[in-house]
């Protein structure tokens, strides 16, 4: 890996120990916009890591200190995750900056690689549980997108970052069998609902399909179904919801 010390001043001390890993897209027109900004005193924003499109990363904030990436969040019942996480901006336009054709802009293999290798050694240096290896999205979804419904989790999770699902594996039976849309109220929504709980997802559990849960399924199909990111929970997300819900807690 290729790391170049670029210090960023926006950062303070930890309250807790390091225990997740959190994914960003830079979301900028370029990688040097991205990177000035998390190293403009009058930003207030950083991340630990910056990965290039060419596979350089640049070293913002030491791990041993908390970047200031994740914003108001929360994951598996916890706050202030800049505290408990490394943050990782990975260079990238994303849904403000889309291709010409107006598809999202595609990670490079070298990228990726490089990406790759940076998680394999912060996850050699913390003790990082998989289930709190997230998207920027998973942890606000109300607010974020990133890294994207086009960010390659299942290559990460062959790589040993993260899990991924066995397809054929068994889903929980208990949310399977029913199309569920904003504004339903039942008690379907509501097992849903403790699934997405389960996972980790700051959802409120009221048996509504309200505009947060509608956030929270669009995150998660950002996470595992790419193709279909719509907010509806069909019975593929519902599956999938359930498999992942179990696999978390294996």
């Amino acid at each position: 890996m290729e790391i170049i010390a670029s210090p960023s001043p926006n950062f303070d001390e930890r309250k807790h120990k390091v225990d997740m890993l959190v994914l960003h897209y830079t979301g900028m027109e370029s990688g040097q916009a991205a990177l000035d900004h998390m190293r403009s005193p009058e930003a207030k924003v950083s991340s630990h890591y910056m990965v290039w499109e060419d596979g350089r990363i640049d070293h913002l904030v030491a791990e041993s200190r908390r970047a200031w990436h994740a914003g108001v969040s929360r994951w598996q019942g916890d706050e202030d995750l800049n505290s408990r996480s490394i943050g990782i901006e990975i260079v990238n336009g994303g849904h403000d900056f889309p291709l010409p054709d107006g598809s999202l802009p595609p990670y490079p293999e070298t990228q990726i690689q490089a990406l790759i290798a940076l998680c394999q050694s912060i996850l050699s240096n913390h003790e990082i549980p998989a289930s709190r290896i997230v998207a920027h999205s998973d942890i606000a979804p109300a607010r974020k997108q990133d890294p994207g419904e086009h960010f390659p989790w299942q290559r990460l999770a062959e790589a040993g970052i993260g899990l991924w699902p066995d397809e054929d594996g068994t889903p929980n039976q208990d949310i399977d069998g029913q199309r569920l849309s904003p504004g339903d109220t039942n008690a379907s929504v509501r097992r849903m609902q403790e699934s997405l709980l389960g996972i980790g997802y700051g959802i409120e559990v009221t048996g509504t399909f309200d505009p947060l849960t509608e956030a929270i399924v669009r995150a998660f199909q950002r996470r595992w179904l790419p193709d279909r990111v719509s907010g509806t929970a069909d019975l593929q997300t519902l599956r999938l919801i359930g498999m992942v819900r179990t696999l978390y807690a294996a």
